[in-house]
């Protein structure tokens, strides 16, 4: 980890009423020339890209995958990760996928492994994937942006509001140094949303008023424990199931859903209240975060959203989104489905996919044409203040308390330790009988 502490300035400027609500509403992100001479080191050309990857778990080498496919003048030169075993993993199904095209160069110096392998990896490359755990991403991504590095990271951008300062500060720098910033909220680049953002910022359904965003499921991986594991070890390995690490799945993977309800209303939400708990999952082995959450937020409009997300098997499976206008409904998901309809429920725009270009691998695609174009793309205010949205979600939940934005952002509340070795002990430990402490609504401290 990074040895300087998150900021704990008031930054009255990064408040949500800051934002302006016409921020390209119908774009993956925020292009801007960058043609001028103070600018022209970042423009490549056909020089060979060197890229760098911090973290190397799944997301990580299919990010990868995807970034070597973007571009035919690009290597991997250096990777990072906690784990020696995750590293290796991930360089042997690189090396094997692009046996052929030589693109995978990483040499044994290069390979770094342990919390602050993630400088020296950064440092080789001109370009940098960061997919560790979200808790670390602050840290990776200030500095990554001070060391002049184009970045993709993974969603969320952060577990704690002092993160959420600290990537909004970074995105500042990264702007003025003009370098590219994709955040993986891959629905904006995913053709059936963005065409349905151009049908609503074209007025076809008037003003939103409200909305229902979901991501139901039967939740996610468990990795048991082993023998002789330390804790803070195990807790890596079950990086989901921890809120210093994670930040509980309404903000690791509901946030895509809270993403879309912030791009198509154009506002960030001032508000939120609502309940959620364990019911199911409620080993130790799930750690500390609850299974469902219902969450309301108000948008500075009026706008109202409801949002729900499960993890427990056997229920209702649903993942995508629903919006009331004034003048007609919005239906979106991920598997390629997109409608409006009026108040009548005629029809007024219908798109379903048909041979698309996969989201995932167009993050890299736009990413890199931005960078060889000498463009910029700057992802990292909107993924920063996505991620709070969500965090607002989870505090309102955790708490059972309403959760007004401008209070919520001056938070000092910080989930993620600093200077981590594996000595460290984690921020929440065990009870003896092997269960972790549960957020109780009424009782934990969420700001």
């Amino acid at each position: 980890m990074k040895n300087n502490k998150p900021t704990t300035s008031k930054l009255n400027n990064n408040s949500r009423r800051t934002f302006c609500k016409n921020t390209a509403l119908f774009t993956a992100g925020m292009m801007m020339p960058a043609m001028d001479m103070n600018a022209m080191y970042n423009v490549f050309n056909d020089k060979k890209l060197k890229l760098a990857l911090v973290g190397c778990g799944g997301r990580g080498t299919g990010a990868v995958n995807q970034a070597l496919k973007a571009d035919d003048n690009i290597e991997l030169v250096a990777m990072a990760d906690a784990f020696e075993d995750r590293l290796s993993g991930s360089l042997k199904q690189l090396e094997k996928e692009f046996s052929d095209s030589k693109k995978v160069k990483v040499k044994d110096q290069n390979r770094f492994v342990g919390f602050d392998a993630y400088k020296k990896a950064i440092d080789q490359a001109d370009v940098v994937i960061l997919t560790t755990p979200p808790g670390f991403r602050p840290h990776h991504f200030e500095y990554a942006v001070n060391a002049g590095k184009h970045v993709f990271m993974e969603k969320p951008v952060a577990t704690d509001v002092p993160g959420i300062r600290k990537v909004l500060e970074a995105a500042k720098i990264a702007k003025e140094k003009k370098l590219n910033v994709v955040v993986g909220l891959q629905r904006r680049y995913q053709k059936n949303y963005i065409k349905i953002a151009e049908q609503i910022q074209q007025g076809e359904v008037g003003k939103i008023l409200s909305g229902q965003v979901y991501w139901n499921s039967s939740g996610v991986w468990v990795n048991p424990r082993q023998p002789n594991q330390t804790e803070m070890e195990y807790q890596m390995r079950n990086w989901y199931y921890f809120n210093w690490l994670c930040g509980d799945h309404i903000l690791e993977q509901h946030i895509h859903n809270i993403d879309v309800a912030n791009w198509f209303i154009g506002e960030y939400p001032i508000s939120a209240q609502g309940m959620g708990g364990r019911q199911v999952r409620t080993g130790p082995e799930h750690g500390e975060i609850f299974d469902h959450h219902f969450v309301e937020f108000k948008y500075p409009s009026g706008a109202v959203i409801s949002s729900q997300c499960r993890h427990q098997p056997g229920t209702m499976s649903k993942v995508g989104e629903g919006f009331q206008g004034t003048k007609g409904l919005v239906e979106t998901n991920d598997a390629g489905v997109a409608k409006l309809v009026d108040l009548e429920g005629n029809d007024i725009f219908k798109y379903r996919s048909r041979n698309d270009p996969n989201p995932y691998q167009e993050e890299h695609n736009k990413l890199f044409k931005s960078i060889r174009n000498g463009e910029v793309i700057s992802d990292a205010e909107n993924g920063a203040k996505s991620t709070m949205s969500a965090i607002m979600g989870r505090m309102a939940t955790y708490s059972g308390q309403f959760i007004n934005w401008d209070e919520a952002i001056q938070s000092d509340l910080q989930l993620v330790p600093e200077n981590l070795t594996w000595n460290s002990t984690p921020p929440v430990t065990p009870n003896p009988d092997g269960h972790y402490p549960i957020p109780t609504p009424g009782k934990t401290r969420v700001i």
